[in-house]
């Protein structure tokens, strides 16, 4: 969460779109998923940004496929399906290639790899910003500029420390802290270490709240408070100890982007200091 999955698809659907006989940028389904009109009500958001129709009827999900299969599949269209967190929710919208015409693109933005594996042509796994990346992007929402203003070099290099190149963090702080003396940086700075940032902490607390069971998410607690740094295998040693089921668990973290393993089979959380 916060990694800038949303605005990257907005991007590239704002500056490709009119290359396309129809698109639809259908926003943070899991959210709208689950709302009165739910998965029915962006079923009939896609077709009418297609084809242009309020007449269509869609009583249920199953009903809604079909007209999607019947409508799209002559088309080139670009489509978005931000957000995606089940397979259920991708089927809604995407069940195969032969919905869409050719030269179609659709762009999935997940927390969950697992979603796409064996079901796309390719995977974008974002990176978080370096150190010049993250000073700009910083720096365009706290001093309406693309550097530090005089006199806040020091402490903005201390706000960037504890983002860690996460862009929501980035946006969040450096817009709370706009227009702001230095001493009270230093007060947002000393409440921050205490109190994390609600808006950044509810973002992220979406994907932990999206595991699957008590297990998935006891082993995160254990590796976000305890293992990160250390080797994976040892890892497993201990939280299989405790009764837990640690490679499955691991795995499902590492899919989820809530825990990276690099290649010398570190456990790393790069959201520790935000999450």
């Amino acid at each position: 969460g916060g990694m800038g999955k949303t605005t990257i698809a907005k991007a590239i659907y704002n500056k490709i779109g009119r290359h396309f006989k129809g698109r639809s940028f259908l926003a943070n389904i899991r959210e709208n998923g689950r709302k009165i009109d739910g998965l029915v009500g962006l079923q009939k958001q896609l077709l009418f940004d297609i084809c242009k129709e309020t007449t269509i009827k869609i009583p249920h999900i199953e009903s809604g496929i079909t007209t999607l299969q019947y409508k799209l599949s002559k088309k080139k269209l670009l489509i978005v399906l931000d957000d995606v967190s089940t397979l259920d929710e991708l089927n809604t919208f995407c069940g195969s290639r032969e919905w869409f015409g050719q030269g179609s693109i659709i762009i999935i933005t997940t927390r969950d790899m697992h979603l796409l594996n064996g079901r796309v042509d390719q995977i974008f796994k974002l990176t978080i910003m370096n150190e010049s990346e993250s000073i700009e992007l910083f720096s365009w929402n706290a001093f309406k500029q693309a550097s530090p203003t005089k006199g806040f070099n020091r402490i903005s290099r201390n706000v960037l420390k504890y983002c860690e190149g996460l862009p929501l963090a980035l946006e969040v702080l450096g817009s709370f802290l706009y227009h702001k003396t230095t001493s009270e940086w230093e007060l947002v700075l000393e409440k921050l270490k205490r109190i994390p940032n609600n808006q950044v902490q509810n973002k992220l607390r979406i994907g932990y709240g999206g595991l699957n069971d008590d297990d998935e998410q006891e082993i995160f607690l254990d590796i976000a408070c305890f293992f990160i740094g250390m080797d994976q295998n040892d890892v497993v040693l201990v939280l299989k100890d405790c009764g837990l089921s640690a490679e499955i668990g691991i795995s499902v973290l590492v899919e989820r982007s809530l825990v990276t393993v690099d290649n010398k089979n570190i456990l790393g959380n790069r959201r520790r200091a935000v999450g």
